[in-house]
């Protein structure tokens, strides 16, 4: 193969241009917990309230054991059936995270379909509109004794919260999205003799996706919150059990080493839709949440 300096060239500008993404980022949280170290190491900070990083960082073992259900609920529990530390963390983000997608999938997939449908058919606009506009100010914490009700106690509630936090504003995005796509794109497919089902398909939904994209983005950090909500109230597992559990056993240090994890775990997701943004949305910006020239 010969070679290209270009291409190497630009391969070489894209490694960089990550690693300082990562630098950054390990930067801006490094500066906060120094921040939070440099008040401890003061004395401004109370350990028993506000413990410090290294603190709730460091002793991993004894935050993990919190996240095994046997340990936490079983009583003459086999030591050998209760999993390792790590694989109890693993398998407590895992089942948080499957919740939050879960929900987000069926919200996506939902929104789009009726946010089409009702700039597509009159008659879905006139039927669900207003409903739509009557309940998308509703919080969705409000929701929760409606998923209790509906769905009982364990993954569906949670699921239906993430839902509710993300379907109705999906939707009235989609309908702004769908009214936003530049008419000129639209009378030329009419022009070049497009049907209307093509229309859609070829020309709106395309041109809508990367907006939708970034108010996916902007609310799935509602979801993480919900989710959380929707899982203190029994779900049998998930980071929300968690922080219930350091709540009620006055544990500041497992309050946060579970916060750090929601936050990865928030961060990790944000930048896989990012990704999705670059990989399949070819034909969108490459921007991040601000852009600089």
């Amino acid at each position: 193969m010969p070679f290209k300096p270009a291409r190497t060239r630009a391969i070489a500008a894209r490694v960089l241009a990550v690693l300082t993404n990562i630098a950054w980022a390990l930067f801006s949280v490094g500066f906060f917990a120094g921040i939070w170290e440099l008040a401890w190491a003061l004395g401004w900070t109370s350990e028993r309230l506000l413990p410090p990083p290294h603190i709730f960082l460091g002793n991993f073992l004894d935050q993990a054991r919190y996240f095994s259900p046997a340990l936490r609920w079983g009583v003459g529990v086999d030591p050998s059936e209760v999993p390792p530390p790590l694989v109890s963390v693993l398998l407590t983000m895992l089942a948080t995270s499957a919740r939050v997608v879960g929900g987000l999938v069926l919200a996506t997939v939902l929104s789009i379909t009726l946010g089409i449908g009702i700039r597509r058919f009159l008659f879905v606009e006139r039927l669900t509109l207003p409903t739509v506009l009557f309940l998308a100010p509703v919080s969705p914490i409000a929701w929760l004794p409606v998923a209790v009700f509906l769905f009982g106690i364990g993954n569906p509630p949670a699921i239906f919260m993430v839902f509710i936090a993300l379907f109705f504003t999906m939707t009235l995005a989609t309908i702004a999205e769908v009214d936003g796509v530049n008419r000129n794109l639209i009378n030329v497919g009419r022009t070049m003799g497009a049907s209307r089902a093509q229309i859609y398909w070829r020309i709106i939904i395309p041109a809508i996706a990367p907006g939708l994209l970034v108010v996916l983005r902007m609310n799935m950090f509602a979801a993480w919150m919900v989710v959380l909500l929707a899982e203190a109230t029994g779900v049998g597992s998930g980071l929300g059990q968690i922080i219930m559990l350091a709540r009620n056993t006055f544990n500041p240090s497992l309050v946060f080493f579970t916060i750090t994890l929601i936050g990865l775990l928030g961060f990790t997701s944000d930048w896989l839709l990012r990704l999705v943004q670059r990989r399949f949305l070819y034909w969108s910006p490459r921007q991040g949440y601000r852009s600089h020239g």
